[in-house]
């Protein structure tokens, strides 16, 4: 038996944002709005989305004594994360400087702090987590060598979910344990390197499950997402048409849902059916934390009523 459905392993930020008519262009100042402080990181925004949509989580990352550190703790805390392996200390919080235009789109530049000292070590300090989990998700804005390490941390049959992201060259031992691994267009383009590839994303999913996951997520903004495994084929998932307000954590909404549906049991184009509908709903609201849904507001949103 679990006690938990989802260890996330990965970033804990205080996200920063300004809202921007427009970005600035090479040495241009341009004026924004008030300064909003939330807390974030795509690991600590992934165990919140998790938490608020009923699965027992569980979070491994590293944030400093500071305000921001206690901001972050208290936002997991509040959502139902338990945040034992929650290490404090070592070097500042991490934080990202995000701009949101409009549209609600997003450009994000991140300052890993405390994140960046997230080592294999603790890792391994926390392998009663490991064997405890589920469904264990990292991403990449810790250690690439803290990755590798949470691979080799893996129960015998708990299930490995990554988003590459920030995108960079992986190790074939991570890519073997991708089950599966989440990309959007960018980093899919970034992990098929020169690989000749069309400009289908059904030819960028056959292209990367061919270089080693179980199984590959491809999540195409507002036209949905595209679910590839040996098992499952190739198989679009449609998008919930909603107005988007923030985009800021819309893909960690989607990582959480669908790696908690997953460990249900679930198949992963019913999960990413599911991830799509949460992640739709996160968008409808400014923040990236405070957006997420609770199971019941994304059922509502699957009916129409939200």
């Amino acid at each position: 038996m679990y006690d938990y459905d989802l260890l996330v392993v990965g970033s804990a930020n205080a996200d920063l944002v300004i809202g921007v008519e427009r970005r600035p262009g090479a040495g241009e100042t341009v004026l924004g709005s008030d300064l909003a402080v939330h807390p974030g990181g795509k690991g600590g925004n992934q165990a919140v989305a998790a938490a608020r949509l009923g699965a027992r989580t569980a979070l491994l990352a590293r944030v400093g004594d500071d305000d921001y550190g206690r901001l972050l703790l208290d936002s997991q805390r509040a959502a139902g994360v338990d945040t034992v392996g929650v290490l404090v200390g070592g070097a500042p919080t991490g934080v990202a400087l995000i701009t949101v235009d409009p549209s609600g789109d997003n450009s994000i530049v991140v300052s890993p702090g405390a994140n960046g000292r997230l080592a294999p070590g603790d890792v391994r300090a926390a392998a009663s987590l490991f064997h405890a989990s589920r469904v264990v998700s990292t991403q990449l804005e810790i250690p690439l060598e803290t990755v590798v390490e949470v691979v080799r941390s893996l129960a015998p049959d708990s299930r490995f979910v990554l988003n590459p992201s920030p995108p960079r060259p992986l190790p074939q031992e991570v890519l073997a344990a991708c089950d599966p691994l989440i990309v959007n267009e960018h980093e899919a383009k970034v992990l098929l390197g020169d690989a000749p590839v069309g400009e289908r994303p059904e030819d960028w999913a056959r292209v990367l499950l061919a270089k080693g996951p179980r199984s590959v997520v491809v999540t195409l903004g507002a036209e949905g997402a595209l679910v590839a495994s040996a098992a499952e084929g190739v198989v679009r998932v449609p998008s919930v048409k909603v107005e988007a307000v923030d985009t800021t954590g819309a893909g960690d909404a989607f990582t959480a849902a669908l790696a908690w549906r997953l460990g249900t049991g679930e198949s992963l184009a019913g999960a990413a059916a599911y991830a799509a509908r949460v992640g739709a709903a996160a968008v409808t609201k400014a923040g990236a934390q405070e957006s997420y849904p609770t199971a019941a507001e994304a059922e509502a949103l699957e009916a129409g009523a939200l």
